[in-house]
């Protein structure tokens, strides 16, 4: 089977750079080209993502990006707009115009939406209805403006709430960022949508 060359950017915030993996294999970015891998690729990872940034960040990310002619970007961010109060219209925009640039650049782009902020464990109980709902509504917004400038939404806060609401071991030593366990589950949910977005691109590029 002849195998396709694909160039992987993971860019956004600490979920997206691995913050909390016990080693790099086991950060977000490795697990999905490990699972591309698997699929059929040679992947060329780049991890561009920057612990700690919001939305309005991803701007300078997508410049860093511009010159390795990226196949294939995942973009995940929001946990720090939702952590620093953004305007969810303002980390919209920000998010509208990083996808822009990317598109206009040839990438094809998975966007995961903000996470529900609410499972963080030290969000006082008292809170979290008030969180998800801030959460929900960033979410929507990102969804919004990800299909305006075509990219795929990889809609999976839910299913990843659930678990890691359950789960303390999913959340590293810091009780905010994911554990290598965490990093795994959240690898699985995205999987599918990564995976059909390179097939998506390599078919319409045979076509």
């Amino acid at each position: 089977m002849t195998r396709t060359s694909l160039r992987l950017a993971l860019i956004g915030d600490s979920l997206a750079y691995g913050s909390g993996a016990a080693g790099p294999r086991d950060a977000l970015g490795p697990r999905l080209a490990a699972a591309l891998i698997d699929a059929g690729y040679d992947v060329d990872l780049s991890v561009l993502a920057v612990p700690g940034a919001v939305s309005r960040d991803l701007a300078a990310q997508v410049r860093r990006a511009a010159p390795l002619d990226v196949d294939l970007a995942v973009v995940v961010v929001g946990a720090n707009d939702l952590a620093r109060l953004v305007p969810p219209a303002q980390s919209a925009a920000a998010l509208a115009s990083a996808l822009a640039d990317l598109r206009a650049a040839g990438t094809d782009v998975v966007v995961v939406p903000a996470p529900d902020m609410s499972t963080v464990p030290w969000v006082p109980p008292a809170l979290r209805p008030l969180v998800q709902v801030a959460s929900a509504t960033l979410q929507r917004q990102q969804a919004a403006v990800a299909r305006a400038n075509g990219a795929v939404v990889a809609a999976v806060s839910d299913a990843v709430a659930a678990a890691f609401g359950t789960d303390p071991a999913l959340f590293s030593a810091d009780r905010f960022h994911p554990s290598s366990a965490g990093y795994a589950h959240i690898a699985q949910a995205l999987v599918p949508h990564v995976v059909a977005a390179a097939h998506a691109r390599r078919d319409g590029a045979a076509a």
